[in-house]
């Protein structure tokens, strides 16, 4: 089968616009554009979307429900300490980018209603989620919204405006993490 014939799917096409989201911001998330870079026509794109309004809404709710809703429900069911899990999901986060189009989503929210109220819906779920995770660390109610803030913050900056690599990352997360969790 040439790559022009490939059959993508419906997920295929998201992390393509993803790709191109984070490149070149939401105008550059084009289907003509974004058939070419995945190797396919355009037509393809019309068995999985109605329209490109349909792969905006298709991206936003990828976001949310992939990149934040999966990692919270995976943390919720982690047993052991609760500091652990802090410590698990800061590994997540950073080993899997699961915050790496964050920056992306935040600008398109910036100009376009749906994405503004997905990415405040979807930080609002991340603060929760944090504090709760820290409040069962045992920090107070104000410290643990304020640790879990700073978590959530510092997550999505680093994956997404701090250049370097992935490993250095990795290797500092530690210390990180050890900060955000010392009494």
């Amino acid at each position: 089968m040439s790559s022009k014939n490939k059959r993508l799917t419906r997920e295929d096409w998201i992390h393509g616009a993803l790709e191109l989201l984070g490149i070149a911001g939401v105008g550059g998330v084009r289907i003509v554009p974004l058939a070419r870079r995945l190797g396919v026509t355009s037509g393809s794109f019309y068995w999985h979307f109605a329209n490109r309004a349909k792969l905006y809404d298709a991206l936003l709710e990828y976001w949310e429900r992939e990149m934040t809703d999966v990692a919270i429900d995976a943390a919720k069911k982690m047993e052991g300490p609760p500091k652990e899990r802090i410590w698990s999901l800061m590994k997540q986060v950073m080993s899997t980018g699961l915050a790496r189009f964050d920056l992306a989503i935040w600008h398109w929210a910036q100009t376009d209603e749906a994405a503004q109220a997905t990415f405040q819906r979807t930080l609002e779920k991340r603060f929760a989620f944090a504090a709760w995770m820290f409040k069962k660390a045992g920090f107070s109610k104000t410290q643990a919204e304020v640790r879990g803030g700073m978590m959530v913050v510092y997550m999505m900056g680093e994956s997404s405006l701090i250049p370097g690599k992935p490993e250095k990352r990795m290797k500092q997360l530690r210390l990180k993490f050890e900060i955000l969790t010392n009494s």
